[in-house]
């Protein structure tokens, strides 16, 4: 899951990132909203998590923008304002859930789980797309029951396929969800065309079919059939 972290507090936006990247997620980071908005104008994410209070601007800035930009990344509020008005104001404008601090990491990282689930895969703990069957919480991976391992490229990998089926995803929007900004230490993408070889070459040794196709000077779609 690629993350932005809209946070002006260091400590605080460091410790969550050293606390999402343990579990392979890919965090990026900021303290403005005028880098955030830079950020969120040249990338995709996963996930916001948003302090609306920035020392630039309004954080709420951020989801005016979202919406205008017709952007889906799913976004969680973290702030110390707990009045009913500021969440119902932020639920308004487009956050799909809201954290008040302090929090505990643990609690932050669950609600980051169940929105992201909620908004990318429309589902509670279990992704299911055919005989693929995902379960989040456990990050394991069944195809016909059967289980597979995968690392955590290719399950992180596997996810984004099927969260974005149908669509032609390129080679760069694949490196920048799963690298970040690890992607500019590549000088090509050939590493991308040996994840996506193992990954397919697991899913059929499993007895699953074969989903991905290669689209010529593109990039890759996940079909479903």
């Amino acid at each position: 899951m690629k993350i932005l972290v809209i946070e002006d507090e260091q400590s605080l936006r460091e410790n969550i990132t050293s606390y999402l990247n343990v579990d392979g997620n890919i965090c990026e980071s900021c303290g403005g909203l005028t880098t955030a908005l830079q950020r969120l104008a040249d990338y995709d994410y996963d996930c916001v998590l948003l302090d609306i209070g920035l020392p630039d601007g309004q954080g709420l800035d951020v989801l005016e923008f979202l919406r205008a930009h017709h952007k889906n990344e799913a976004v969680l509020i973290i702030s110390a304002r707990n009045s009913l008005d500021d969440k119902l104001k932020g639920l308004n404008l487009g956050a799909d859930d809201y954290l008040t601090k302090p929090f505990h990491l643990a609690e932050l990282k669950a609600r980051l789980m169940a929105v992201y689930r909620r908004k990318a895969l429309n589902t509670n703990n279990k992704v299911v797309f055919n005989e693929i069957s995902i379960d989040i919480p456990g990050r394991t991976v069944e195809v016909n029951d059967n289980a597979i391992i995968l690392t955590r490229k290719e399950y992180e990998m596997l996810l984004y396929f099927i969260a974005n089926k149908g669509k032609v995803i390129s080679k760069n929007a694949i490196a920048e969800h799963l690298w970040g900004d690890e992607m500019d230490m590549h000088d090509n993408f050939d590493f991308i065309y040996t994840h996506i070889k193992n990954l397919r070459r697991k899913l059929l040794d499993a007895g699953g079919k074969d989903y991905l196709t290669s689209i010529y000077g593109l990039g890759y779609k996940f079909v479903s059939s």
